[in-house]
């Protein structure tokens, strides 16, 4: 195959989307494809962006106004054959394009598309939020075939679609950077070299930003209410960015505070290390696309705390630890965090055994998400959407030369 893949534009710093995008441009290669990598370049951004909301608006003229005549010009030289992905449904504004050729959109979430048409309880997006999201949304809506990283994914997607949809596949993320048990001592002690405080007896943590759904409040809500009655008393270690303000209130606020830790500067083996040292992840997102962190911690040997609501119980399955979903009512969050604490308190104290028993079921199932397995599903997904056109092609020529007979 000859594959063109769209991607964000580099300057956007979206980790997570450059780790994917690179393996998709580095599998296909592997597995004998043709690949060119097409995205935005930082024209306006890099002469005029100096500030962040200046160069939030030029960007969109480098991605929605230069770069599809550019997209124009190259899309003449391609072969009819040529198969055009996107790597995310929020590129959808480029879909146009290439609607009339063959092509493949990878969904991650649609958290963004549900807040801006109010699906969200607490959630608000601006006038001008709503305009773009509904912009993406007219792009991607013209596509024929789709990707998505879970089931939950999936099912957003044919809501917004009207299942208007010619081919939709599912395909769980695989692990594109390598996590492994290591000695939780040696990790430990590593991590209070890195922190300058001491984990050697151990620590829970979380890993996230500051989005409204990784739900960092909540995680130092659990904390605080956990301290409060448990005779325990390990650190929590935050890693993730800066805290903003609400964040940082609810820690300051928190009479456990020093023992509260964000760590913002950190590299790959930094967050391998962490979660190899942690008795447990402690993470109870609102809403997630995937869940990046639940398969990373579980094959690192880590326990995981996580929210009983779809798509973290599509990644977490039966090896999960699982607590409700944080409520919206203030009034309530308080005896939410008691449950919670509750659950995090009853598995920090079972026995090694049992411990061991439930890290070797938590690997296990991280093994359903290996990066091979998921770039073949890929591939197969993307073949079938060539061989389907081939099919049609041939079936309209032999109809047409039927009618000329």
């Amino acid at each position: 195959m000859k594959i063109v893949f769209f991607a964000h534009p580099a300057y956007q710093e979206q980790d997570s989307m450059i780790r994917f995008t690179e393996m998709l441009c580095k599998g296909m290669t592997a597995r004998g494809h043709e690949v060119e990598l097409w995205q935005p370049k930082a024209s306006f951004v890099e002469k005029f962006g100096k500030n962040g909301f200046v160069k939030k608006w030029l960007s969109y003229i480098d991605m929605f106004l230069l770069f599809p005549q550019q997209v124009k010009n190259k899309i003449r030289s391609c072969s009819e054959d040529t198969l055009f992905i996107l790597t995310d449904h929020a590129l959808g504004p480029w879909i146009p394009l290439v609607k009339n050729r063959l092509h493949m959109v990878h969904c991650h979430d649609f958290l963004a598309q549900r807040s801006a048409a109010n699906e969200i309880d607490g959630v608000r997006i601006s006038f001008t939020g709503k305009i773009y999201q509904q912009y993406i949304r007219f792009g991607y809506t013209r596509a024929k075939h789709f990707i998505s990283v879970s089931s939950k994914t999936d099912e957003d997607l044919k809501r917004f679609m009207a299942n208007k949809i010619f081919t939709s596949t599912v395909v769980y993320n695989g692990l594109n950077r390598v996590f492994t048990p290591q000695d939780p001592i040696i990790a430990r002690k590593h991590m209070s070299r890195i922190t300058g405080i001491p984990l050697s007896d151990g620590y829970l943590m979380h890993i996230g930003g500051n989005a409204w759904y990784k739900n960092r409040l909540g995680v130092i809500d659990i904390y605080n209410a956990w301290r409060k009655f448990s005779n325990l008393s390990y650190p929590l270690l935050m890693i993730g960015k800066s805290p903003d303000k609400a964040l940082e209130e609810k820690h300051l606020s928190s009479p456990y505070r020093k023992d509260i830790i964000f760590l913002t500067d950190f590299n790959d083996n930094t967050v391998r290390t962490a979660y190899a040292g942690a008795q447990m992840l402690l993470f109870p997102s609102l809403a997630e696309g995937f869940g990046w962190p639940i398969v990373e911690a579980q094959a690192s040997g880590c326990l995981v705390l996580t929210t009983e609501e779809a798509p973290m119980t599509e990644v977490a399955a039966s090896s999960g630890i699982y607590i409700k979903k944080m409520p919206n009512e203030v009034d309530a969050i308080s005896l939410w965090a008691i449950k919670a604490a509750k659950t995090v308190d009853d598995f920090m104290r079972i026995s090694k055994s049992e411990r061991e028993k439930l890290v070797s079921k938590g690997i296990l199932n991280a093994h359903r998400f290996d990066s091979d397995r998921c770039l073949d599903q890929i591939e197969k997904a993307y073949l079938e959407v060539c061989c389907g056109q081939s099919l049609v092609n041939i079936t309209s020529d032999a109809l047409g030369m039927q009618l000329q007979n």
